[in-house]
């Protein structure tokens, strides 16, 4: 027998999974809005002299870039409590999320320091700036916009990866997807539709990014 394509059961549940795509956007965006900060403080260390706070940030990106994001989010959730800190299922992942985004954006940021003009910090502080006035004012704001690509191809990772909050059953996308491919046994019509809607967000997130990163272009 051959196999008949029935998309009915997925249509009906298709409420599910726009209110699943909603939730991984919604942990995505808290993830990197907190990675950022996470990764800026540490573009920092990385960058500054050799000192111990030095020394751990190094250590905290190397073990987080060499450790499967999967891992990390099982032992956040099921380590972590043994050792007295209890977290739900959504902060668990967005802690996770927040701390793997961290590691990498620390290295995008590094590299987008490196590409500050050096002659901007001492034009502020011939100006009569403090070193905060200038990183706040001056450094940062240069270097998130020449981060702005990478920032951007690490917002659409994040939004991917959060497939993987399935395996601590947060009700995303891929959890719904999952919950109505067993429930009907259409194997093909969930998970077509559910790869469609992945990329065709992902698309949409792409060109609307592309877009923020043209208008805070630094003009040439």
């Amino acid at each position: 027998m051959g196999y008949t394509l029935n998309f009915a059961v997925v249509w009906r549940n298709f409420d599910l999974l726009l209110g699943g795509l909603g939730l991984s956007l919604g942990l995505a965006f808290v993830s990197i809005v907190i990675g950022i900060a996470i990764g800026l403080f540490t573009a920092f260390l990385l960058n500054a002299k050799r000192s111990i706070a030095h020394g751990a940030a190094v250590v905290y990106v190397a073990a987080i870039r060499n450790t499967p994001i999967l891992i990390l989010i099982l032992f956040t959730y099921f380590a972590l409590p043994q050792m007295g800190v209890r977290l739900d299922k959504l902060q668990s992942f967005i802690f996770t999320m927040a701390i793997y985004a961290g590691a990498y954006l620390a290295e995008v940021f590094r590299g987008a320091l490196l590409g500050v003009p050096k002659g901007l910090r001492e034009a502020g502080l011939a100006i009569g700036l403090t070193e905060l006035q200038i990183k706040k004012s001056i450094t940062i704001p240069i270097m998130v916009r020449n981060a702005l690509p990478a920032l951007s191809s690490t917002f659409i990772s994040l939004f991917k990866d959060t497939s993987l909050a399935a395996t601590i059953a947060v009700p995303e996308l891929t959890f719904y997807a999952r919950k109505i491919n067993n429930e009907s046994f259409r194997v093909i019509e969930t998970w077509s539709v559910t790869c469609l809607i992945y990329v065709a967000t992902c698309v949409v997130l792409a060109a609307l990014l592309r877009l923020l990163e043209r208008r805070m272009a630094i003009p040439r």
